[in-house]
C-alpha cells in the first residue's frame, strides 16, 4: 500500500507530468515570467469555466482578500463580520487594513457562517459579510444576500477552499462559489483543490468597474506604466504558475468528483459508528451523485466520545497522516482577542475545536487507502 498522505501532489503530478513539464519549459523558452500569455490564458479559461466576467489573478490568497477589501473601498473603523472558525487569513487582512472585525459562531452540521448569529451581529458601522465556503461547502449565500441587501452591506465570499463548487438557489439556478457576492477570492496553495506548485491566488467579479479598480491595486495602483492612479500592492501570478493552474483546471470536476467518492466512501464506513459524526451536504443532508455544493477540500469527522485527540495520536502511529483543523478559534487568539467577545457566543466554535478531525482527503486516494483507514478509525472507536 503506498504511504497514506494528507494530499498526494506527487503521485496527482506523475498523471499530468507531460503536459506540466511542457508548460513550464515554454515559460522558460519565451522568459515571459510576469504577465506572459498563460497568466492571460489561464484567467480566461477561468473566467469560461466559472461564468464570470472577471477573474483579475494575484500572488496569493491572502491578497486576494485584502485587494478585495481596498476595491470595495472599505474605511478604517468600518465592521467586517466573518467567521470565528476558519483560518486567520481571513480575519488577517481585516486587522491590516485597520478595520474592525466582528466574529461570530458557526453551524454545528456544515462549519459555515450561523446566519442567526449574523444577523444579530450587523451594526450601523458594518460595511461588509464575509462567508467563508469552509472546508469545501458552499454556505447559505441566499440567505446571506437577503440580509446584504437589507443592510446594504458589501458580500465578500472567502472561497479558497471551495473552488469547483456550486450553490444552488431556491429557483434551481446554480452558480459557482466565489462568483455570488459582489466578490470571490480563492487561493491556489499547493494542497488547494485547484493548486499551483507555489504561492498563488485570483479575484473574482461581475462588477466591471471594481473589476477596473482591482486590475490597479494588483500592479501598484497603474494602468499605465509610471502612472500610479490608486494606491496599490505588488500582486501578481507568476506565468509558471499560471502554466501549472491552466493545466490542471480542465481536470478540476474530475478532481473534485474524486474527493466526493472518497467521502462517499468514509461516510459510509462510518454510517454504524455512533461515536462519529461525518459531513454531509447541507442541500439535501447527504452525499449523493447529484450534490455539487460541496468539493471535500477537508474531510472532516467530529468525534463525540471525547477522544479525538487519542484518535489522532492514534491514527499518526498507524502511518495515516491526518489534521486538526482548527485547534484554537480566532477570538483566543492573541492578535485577534477583543473583550467584547463573550464565549457564550461562540458554542458550536468552543465544540469543535474539541471533536474536530480530518482524514486523508485528495484525488489519488484509493480503494485499499481508504479501507485503511476506516478500519483503523473504526477500529479504535469501537
Amino acid at each position: 500500500m503506498k504511504k497514506i498522505h494528507m494530499v498526494d501532489l506527487q503521485s496527482q503530478y506523475q498523471k499530468i507530468k507531460e503536459t506540466i513539464d511542457t508548460s513550464i519549459q515554454e515559460v522558460l523558452n519565451s522568459s515571459a515570467y510576469i504577465n506572459g500569455p498563460y497568466v492571460k490564458d489561464f484567467q480566461a479559461d477561468l473566467e469560461k469555466y466559472l461564468k464570470v466576467k472577471h477573474v483579475i489573478p494575484c500572488a496569493n490568497g491572502t491578497d486576494a482578500l485584502q485587494i478585495a477589501m481596498m476595491g470595495l473601498g472599505l474605511q478604517p473603523g468600518d465592521e467586517v463580520i466573518t467567521v470565528d472558525f476558519t483560518f486567520a487569513a481571513t480575519v488577517e487582512v481585516i486587522g491590516l487594513l485597520n478595520l474592525t472585525p466582528v466574529l461570530i459562531d458557526v453551524e454545528p452540521d456544515s462549519f459555515n457562517i450561523d446566519i442567526e448569529a449574523l444577523k444579530k451581529a450587523i451594526t450601523p458601522k458594518t460595511k461588509a459579510i464575509v462567508p467563508v465556503h469552509l472546508f469545501g461547502q458552499v454556505a447559505n449565500m441566499e440567505a446571506i444576500l437577503e440580509i446584504a441587501s437589507q443592510h446594504n452591506l458589501f458580500v465578500i465570499e472567502d472561497n479558497a477552499q471551495a473552488i469547483g463548487a456550486n450553490y444552488t438557489f431556491k429557483d434551481g439556478t446554480k452558480k459557482k462559489a466565489g462568483t455570488i457576492g459582489n466578490v470571490g477570492t480563492t487561493s491556489f496553495f499547493p494542497s488547494k483543490n485547484l493548486g499551483c506548485y507555489g504561492d498563488g491566488g485570483a479575484i473574482f467579479t461581475n462588477d466591471d468597474e471594481l473589476a477596473h479598480t482591482i486590475r490597479g491595486i494588483v500592479n501598484h495602483g497603474m494602468y499605465k506604466r509610471y502612472y500610479h492612479d490608486v494606491v496599490g500592492v505588488n500582486s501578481r501570478l507568476d506565468s509558471i504558475q499560471a502554466a501549472v493552474l491552466k493545466t490542471k483546471l480542465p481536470l478540476l470536476d474530475e478532481y473534485c468528483n474524486a474527493r466526493r467518492d472518497a467521502a462517499r466512501y468514509y461516510n459510509n464506513a462510518f454510517a454504524n459508528n455512533e461515536h462519529i459524526e461525518t459531513p454531509t451536504s447541507s442541500s439535501c443532508g447527504q452525499i449523493c451523485d447529484s450534490c455539487d455544493c460541496h468539493v471535500f477540500h477537508q474531510y472532516t469527522l467530529q468525534i463525540k466520545n471525547g477522544k479525538r485527540d487519542e484518535l489522532h495520536q492514534h491514527l499518526l502511529d498507524n502511518g495515516i497522516a491526518n489534521a486538526i483543523y482548527y485547534p484554537v478559534p480566532l477570538h483566543q487568539q492573541k492578535a485577534y482577542t477583543n473583550e467584547r467577545y463573550n464565549e457564550d457566543d461562540f458554542k458550536v466554535t468552543n465544540t469543535l475545536i474539541n471533536t474536530v478531525i480530518s482524514l486523508p482527503m485528495h484525488t489519488e486516494l484509493d480503494e485499499e487507502q481508504l479501507a485503511f483507514i476506516t478500519k483503523t478509525v473504526n477500529d479504535f472507536l469501537k
